[in-house]
Formats: structure tokens, C-alpha cells, sequence
């Protein structure tokens, strides 16, 4: 079972993808990816919770209206079906991203 994916990795695989992610985890219902967002955010909402962990880079994080600045080490939660996107962000931005558990998001 793979259970450690180093930075250089992420990168390598981010390079290689045609997105502005990818995949470089999965278990279960978990995902773990890398997101390096370019001009502009366009994601829409996901069907599962997710965490953001910023690694690199800052700018805005807006969630159903509310912003927040972001940098280095920040954590952001994300309720699936919630509306968010990165604002306003440096170039070198980059994110591990981690989705988990049923689809509409686990009960508080």
C-alpha cells in the first residue's frame, strides 16, 4: 500500500497533468491531490468535504461570500456543495487538497 508521496513527486505529477491538479493518492473514499491553481479558479462545488492545505505561494480564499487571506501553512475546511474559489493569488500558489467521505459531505 503506497503511504508517502514527497513534494518533488507532487510536482513531478503536477508538470505532467494536463489540469491544474492531480491525483496522487486515493483510499477509500479519500483523495489526496495537488492544486496549482493558474489565472483564474473556476471549480465548482464538489459532492465531498474537502481540506486545503496551503504549501505554497498566498492570496483570497472566498466561501459563500466570506474571504479570508491566505498564506503558508493555512488550513481551510470546505462542507461539499459549498461554493469557494482562490482570489486574488500569487503565481507560485499551490495546495494539497484532500477529499473524503460521502458524497453531500458527513454530518456535523
Amino acid at each position: 500500500m503506497r503511504f508517502h508521496v514527497s513534494f518533488a513527486e507532487s510536482l513531478r505529477q503536477l508538470e505532467k497533468s494536463d489540469d491544474d491538479f492531480a491525483v496522487l493518492f486515493e483510499h477509500g473514499s479519500m483523495r489526496g491531490i495537488i492544486f496549482g491553481p493558474e489565472e483564474m479558479d473556476t471549480q465548482e462545488p464538489h459532492l465531498q468535504d474537502e481540506v486545503y492545505l496551503v504549501m505554497r505561494g498566498s492570496g483570497e480564499f472566498e466561501m459563500e461570500g466570506k474571504l479570508v487571506k491566505i498564506g503558508i501553512g493555512d488550513f481551510l475546511f470546505v462542507p461539499a456543495g459549498t461554493t469557494h474559489r482562490f482570489r486574488n493569488f500569487s503565481p507560485d500558489l499551490l495546495l494539497w487538497v484532500i477529499f473524503y467521505g460521502e458524497e453531500g459531505g458527513e454530518m456535523e
